[in-house]
């Protein structure tokens, strides 16, 4: 089939790509045109696994094509994806739809004959029905169309896996003619034995929000127990194991640290939690996970004050991890950000390393007295403290002879638990992990 993602992001571009890679003919279209310069000379602007693969070989195979003629990139295609950023208000904490409502009347604008419009964004409940009357209105009533809740559930890292294996495909349809469409999409990854659901247009819409409130929910509970082990005893991760080998729990999201960031989760709760007092329900249990999480991203500067107290001041501190989880360049709302700023702020020098965000942390912090360096073990000549933040794999294994000749003190806070207690203890350093 003929399909266009307005929007490259983080979404339409992994999505677009893997269905041109299943034999679809994809355009990928957005207003940004250095993005899509970018794009046309085969440079990728995020960084996920196996993407970078996969868009040049549809790309030269002629199944992939880039463009900011969104007039066209709508006429030519039978389906047309909205893959459009809805950020957190600010001031409600609700997301913010102006980006959703943009694309509805451009798609309506050019609507040139039946088309489906589907709607890949994580949006509020009852956001298709607001799109539907957006396009009917630019449209002037002159062509059919339908709207189709398919909500993505792409994690970074592993986006290309996940939708070329998905648990599942949630599709929210109003007619059979809709139904038989997104089948003939999604036929390929049918095959495969993945299961597609079909549903309402809500029902699919709620389905995303109550998928990442649940996961928040799941991790901030492993943290409030790692919590309860620091002051009771116990290790977490034995507890942990525990409870996964339940199969009413299963032990995936079961790993304590220093609370979830990134794009979805800290927005997408609280933007559940908004809609639900709009319809006035209200989710006491997600409320309480988005506030246990907030305390729990800055646990590293709450611990380390309370070490050295006023003397926190001049120490310098090295963090490692500046992403929100390994193998994404993605530092939206990442803990170890969050710290360093807290860090600075207390007078402190901080040094930074991470495998593959640097850069994009260059934008958004740049301090007199932040350093950011090449090497992981560069980060630890002459600091105080080490501050593990992300859980990156080459940080699991280290050389405590190496570390302990180029810090100036003995101090670790493992913010994701990758060292072992014992390890580090016999080797002269004062370790503080989470709940272990």
């Amino acid at each position: 089939m003929k399909v266009t993602f307005l929007g490259t992001g983080y979404v339409g571009l992994v999505s677009g790509a893997c269905l041109a890679e299943i034999g679809h003919e994809v355009i990928c279209a957005d207003i940004d045109t250095k993005k899509i310069t970018m794009l046309k000379k085969g440079i990728i602007p995020i960084y996920e696994i196996g993407l970078e693969e996969i868009v040049d070989r549809n790309v030269k195979e002629g199944r992939l094509t880039f463009t900011t003629d969104l007039k066209r990139a709508i006429q030519e295609s039978e389906v047309v994806f909205m893959a459009v950023g809805t950020p957190e208000d600010k001031v409600t904490g609700q997301a913010d739809l102006q980006y959703v409502f943009a694309v509805a009347e451009t798609f309506g604008k050019h609507l040139n004959g039946y088309k489906l419009f589907v709607d890949k964004s994580t949006v509020p409940v009852g956001t298709a029905e607001k799109v539907e009357e957006i396009i009917k209105k630019a449209s002037k009533g002159k062509f059919p169309f339908e709207v189709v809740s398919n909500p993505e559930f792409l994690r970074e890292g592993a986006a290309v896996k996940d939708f070329q294996n998905p648990d599942r495909v949630v599709l929210g349809v109003k007619s059979e003619k809709a139904r038989k469409m997104m089948e003939q999409i999604y036929r390929p990854i049918a095959r495969n034995g993945r299961p597609i659901l079909f549903t309402d247009v809500r029902s699919a819409e709620i389905i995303k929000y109550a998928a990442n409130a649940f996961l928040a929910m799941k991790i901030t509970f492993i943290n409030e127990v790692a919590n309860f082990c620091d002051v009771a005893g116990g290790n977490v991760k034995e507890v942990a194991k525990g409870l996964g080998y339940d199969n009413r729990i299963g032990e995936r999201f079961l790993y304590a640290g220093i609370g979830y960031g990134g794009s979805c989760f800290p927005k997408d709760v609280k933007a559940f939690i908004e809609t639900g007092r709009e319809y006035n329900s209200h989710f006491h249990i997600i409320e309480t996970v988005s506030e246990v999480n907030q305390a729990q991203r800055i646990k590293p500067f709450i611990k380390l004050k309370e070490v050295f107290g006023d003397k926190l001041k001049g120490k310098t501190i090295a963090v490692w991890g500046l992403s929100f989880k390994p193998r994404t360049d993605d530092t939206r709302e990442a803990p170890g950000i969050e710290n360093i700023k807290l860090f600075l702020d207390a007078g402190c020098k901080v040094k930074a390393f991470d495998p593959v965000a640097m850069p994009n942390t260059k934008k958004l912090l740049t301090h007199k007295n932040l350093t950011y360096t090449k090497k992981a073990l560069d980060a630890l000549k002459g600091v105080d403290v080490l501050v593990i933040a992300t859980e990156w794999d080459e940080f699991r294994v280290v050389d405590y002879k190496d570390i302990k000749k180029l810090m100036k003190g003995n101090v670790i806070y493992d913010g994701r638990n990758v060292l072992e207690r014992s390890e580090a203890e016999a080797h002269g350093f004062t370790y503080y992990g989470i709940g272990v």
